[in-house]
């Protein structure tokens, strides 16, 4: 047998296009916002146009397009095309709204409720010491965990700093104080059972999370508290709506970064997540 050292084909680059399913308001948006910050840092100067530059970081986020791929297609080196991606990411992540900022926007415009749970993002797995951590008994996967606020109709209003996989939605939301936040804004929150006991008031006509009932071997529902969980589970129901919209940005199939960057991602992408059902 002979080895041919030959190439079929031609070595050449080839480029093909692909479609940007998103808004050229959410293209203006972030080309203006690139603009600002470059007068602000006083570096006009970039290789691509704010626009061009726009368009390559949402083709990043939303198609999770390779890095060396986009950079070959556009001419700019993959080192380049990754700081542009992280300059864009930490412009958007800072104006993702604060907890108690968004409650009592909530509370201006008349809100009463709002809708609390928890997900897990896939991630590749780690090694060692790493590894445990964030595997996700509930999931059986690897995963960080967030929790997140949308209003009575599924719009995301807040989102968490990422958590080891194995969190518990509870221990998250004590962590952040969600109890105490609600009251000083004067809102109330519906929650699944994953939240059962983080609320414990002495007074109960002073709890602010409701989270229905839970069946014990011991104790069964009776047919008032099933028809109680029916009712509340069909209030939570946009709060996974606004799940789905966000994790329509393909570049959370499986993060490939750390805690601290996955933050700044996932706040990055509700900003954007809210342009686009905004628009």
């Amino acid at each position: 047998m002979t080895k041919n050292k030959e190439h079929a084909g031609d070595t050449v680059s080839l480029v093909y296009q692909c479609r940007l399913n998103l808004s050229t308001s959410t293209i203006a948006y972030l080309a203006g916002l690139l603009r600002s910050h470059l007068k602000t840092i006083r570096s006009p100067f970039r290789s691509l146009p704010p626009g061009r530059i726009a368009v390559l970081v949402l083709a990043m986020l939303r198609h999770d397009q390779r890095l060396l791929d986009l950079a070959g297609g556009n001419g700019v080196p993959e080192s380049t095309l990754r700081r542009w991606r992280d300059e864009m990411i930490g412009l958007l992540a800072a104006r993702a709204p604060r907890l108690d900022r968004a409650l009592r926007a909530i509370a201006r415009r008349g809100g009463e409720v709002v809708l609390i749970d928890g997900t897990l993002i896939p991630t590749q797995r780690r090694t060692k010491a790493d590894d445990r951590p964030n595997y996700s008994g509930k999931h059986h996967r690897h995963g960080l965990h967030f929790l997140a606020l949308t209003d009575e109709r599924g719009k995301l209003i807040w989102i968490s700093a990422a958590r080891p996989g194995r969190t518990h939605d509870a221990t998250a939301a004590r962590h952040d104080k969600i109890v105490e936040h609600l009251k000083a804004a004067g809102l109330g929150a519906l929650a699944d059972l994953g939240f059962l006991g983080v609320d414990k008031p002495d007074d109960p006509d002073e709890q602010v999370i409701v989270t229905g009932f839970k069946a014990t071997r011991a104790r069964k529902l009776t047919p008032g508290q099933k028809q109680a969980n029916r009712v509340l589970a069909a209030g939570r129901a946009p709060v996974e709506h606004g799940f789905a919209n966000l994790k329509a940005w393909r570049a959370l199939t499986k993060l490939r970064t750390n805690p601290g960057h996955a933050t700044a991602l996932l706040r990055a992408l509700l900003v954007l997540t809210n342009l686009e059902i905004n628009r």
